[in-house]
């Protein structure tokens, strides 16, 4: 076997993990009804891959491959196991699915509109009522986007071995308690969606803004959230908070083409070419959020993914970055934060509060955070205090929060940023001491 065609293999199986993680899983928990099992299998499926396709080449259909190849090692563990306890009705069960494997198609085919999705059965299988809220979104991550623990923990701002807990424990309630594989009858819908709703973001977060790897943004994650979405639209119509959170996604997706360079660099907010933005994206993006202010047949009260679709619209509006209506969005950051009052949304608010009032201003916002210790190992907690810092003229501080910013930088686009920001500080303060 050929160096190159391991490698080539390993990065073939890299980007269906990525883009397929949550399809073949979802199909594999659709059948088997078990976490554990549908994941042993995949990532049986997935090491298998890794030996098989450098000698055979890539399949024509790589998803239906390890779909397929899952579900006979998943039948395969099956079978060991009653074999073991010999129970003869479950032994022909097994037989009969292992029968039904052998014949399924080399396509996992379009299966990606209304309740049939099976992904959307997933959010909604782990995001059942009986299940804690934290337990809920960590759970759907996990088996949905194929997010590590590890990158669910820091977004959660808890340890990775809380984050395994977490997921550990919902699987098990999911298990015992039988919770139906579906996605509920519209009058248990509504009790749902929050959860379903905030799984939505994070997915769409995490790639608008990749915590690993050398992309800062994951656009197969983004797609993703909006088609789940539009899919969860199809579902309730009418309701403010699904229009909410798709203007929301729209507004943000508008600026994509805008925040790297050719060449894979950051570029910020303020030095953004405003004319690289989806103008269409915008316009699609406030006339979802106009109709859920305007339109009485919407349900449901005004919420958090609203209030922030308002304030990616006023940016939106501002035809340059010195037009930024900072004062609007600061009002803005502050009812959101009666919604969502936590230090995320709090530092957000200061952020915005330092533009509109000054640096000075959105200092003090955010002493309480770091009095807290809230966000110690939040890394734009610290790049926001340093830009601060910078524009209060205490370049020496702002230098030490820089530091603890590319420190904590886990994705390597932000971290070169960072880096650079940090480089040319240092070499204008050695410069003024000379």
């Amino acid at each position: 076997m050929k160096s190159k065609d391991v490698a080539s293999t390993h990065i073939a199986v890299e980007q269906i993990v990525r883009t397929q993680w949550g399809r073949v899983l979802a199909a594999l928990i659709a059948q088997f009804r078990d976490f554990d099992l549908a994941e042993d299998a995949l990532q049986d499926a997935l090491l298998a891959a890794l030996s098989s396709w450098p000698k055979n080449g890539l399949p024509n259909s790589p998803a239906a491959w390890l779909l397929t190849t899952a579900k006979r090692r998943a039948i395969d563990r099956l079978r060991r196991l009653k074999t073991a306890s010999d129970k003869q009705g479950e032994l022909q069960a097994i037989a009969d699915m292992a029968q039904d494997c052998e014949h399924t198609d080399d396509d996992m085919g379009d299966n990606d509109s209304g309740i049939a999705d099976e992904r959307l059965r997933l959010m909604f299988t782990c995001c059942h009522p009986a299940l804690p809220e934290s337990s809920k979104v960590a759970l759907t991550l996990k088996s949905v986007t194929g997010m590590t623990t590890a990158e669910i923990a820091r977004a959660f701002l808890v340890s990775e071995e809380t984050m395994a807990q977490r997921i550990v424990r919902a699987k098990r309630k999911i298990k015992a308690a039988n919770i139906p594989y579906a996605v509920p009858s519209e009058d248990n819908l509504e009790e749902r969606l929050h959860s379903v709703l905030s799984v939505i973001y994070l997915i769409y977060n995490e790639g608008y803004s990749a915590t690993h790897g050398e992309e800062l943004i994951r656009k197969d994650l983004c797609t993703e959230a909006m088609r789940l979405t539009e899919v969860l639209l199809e579902l309730m119509p009418n309701e403010r908070e699904v229009l909410g959170l798709l203007s929301l996604l729209l507004l943000h997706t508008s600026r994509h083409d805008a925040r790297c360079s050719i060449n894979g660099k950051l570029i910020t907010l303020e030095q953004q070419d405003r004319t690289l933005w989806d103008r269409e994206l915008i316009k699609r993006g406030v006339s979802l959020l106009i109709n859920t202010l305007t339109n009485s047949s919407c349900k449901g009260k005004v919420g958090a993914y609203q209030i922030q679709a308002a304030i990616s619209a006023a940016h939106a509006a501002a035809a340059t970055y010195e037009q930024t209506n900072w004062r609007e969005i600061s009002m803005l950051y502050s009812k959101l934060y009666e919604y969502q009052p936590t230090p995320v949304v709090m530092l957000n608010g200061a952020v915005a509060l330092s533009f509109a009032h000054g640096a000075e201003a959105g200092l003090a916002a955010i002493k309480q955070l770091e009095d807290e210790g809230s966000l110690t190992r939040y890394q734009p907690f610290y790049a926001a205090k340093a830009d601060m810092l910078c524009r209060t003229g205490r370049v020496d501080e702002a230098i030490v929060y820089y530091r603890q910013a590319v420190e904590l930088s886990k994705n390597a686009t932000e971290r070169k940023y960072l880096s650079q920001k940090l480089d040319r500080l240092s070499e204008s303060l050695e410069r003024d001491r000379k």
